[in-house]
């Protein structure tokens, strides 16, 4: 990957960082090596390939695995969303009661609100995501003369992306915006989540970060910022990693 790339990832992934101001950082973050970008491609196709969605359809979950590789690219700071298992615990999650729309309420009347509002739609949250990737790759088909979003090259994907978080992209039968930022919410949690729904496979972001899990007593270390957590994280099932 060039220079100019791996600048564009880190800055990504420190947006990622800003807007995450619920998750806890016990220590400073930690330096990751770089490795070899284009093995790190290969090992994510991989591990997708290994897993059969059950909710997403072949070409949404293609589309998904194509999505959630540029929102958090493998680069010098740490994993990607592909290769720590993003786009499973997200069709994983899609069989809950919260993306189902059970605990949601989805009637009427169906208002353009504020965004302090929330959503005012009557999707619910897989829907919204089936909706959208729907709607998106039928885009692209149209505009790139037939080619699929995971066709295009990565400049082309981010300018989509991009268009789709500001509300100018055009989709049809859901507002692009409503679909990115339902989707990029469940990328982040499948990042950061616990390895037992399916995504932060073998604990790597919170190694990145630093965050010791579900150890009982970390106490000591909360206001510490200049020197890393000394030991690595345990998950929900005492696993270490």
């Amino acid at each position: 990957m060039s220079e100019s790339k791996h600048e564009g990832a880190s800055l990504s992934r420190r947006r990622l960082f800003q807007s995450l101001s619920l998750i806890p950082i016990a220590a400073a973050l930690p330096a990751c090596s770089s490795g070899d970008s284009g093995s790190a491609t290969r090992g994510a196709a991989a591990a997708t390939a290994r897993y059969r969605p059950t909710f997403f359809n072949t070409a949404q979950y293609a589309l998904l695995v194509a999505i959630a590789d540029r929102l958090i690219p493998h680069d010098a700071i740490g994993p990607g969303a592909v290769e720590l298992g993003v786009p499973e615990f997200i069709d994983r999650h899609m069989a809950t009661p919260y993306a189902n729309g059970a605990i949601w309420y989805t009637q009427g009347p169906y208002l353009e609100a504020a965004p302090e509002f929330g959503y005012q739609g009557r999707l619910s949250l897989r829907e919204i995501l089936r909706t959208g990737l729907d709607a998106l790759d039928a885009h692209c088909r149209r505009s790139f003369d037939g080619k699929a979003f995971a066709d295009l090259d990565p400049g082309q994907q981010d300018d989509l992306l991009k268009a789709a978080e500001a509300g100018k992209l055009e989709l049809e039968e859901i507002p692009a915006k409503t679909f990115f930022s339902y989707l990029l919410g469940e990328v982040r949690n499948g990042y950061f989540a616990d390895p037992v729904h399916g995504g932060n496979k073998d604990m790597g972001s919170w190694k990145m970060i630093g965050y010791p899990g579900m150890r009982a007593d970390y106490m000591d270390w909360v206001e510490v910022r200049d020197k890393p957590y000394p030991l690595g994280p345990v998950d929900l099932a005492g696993r270490r990693g």
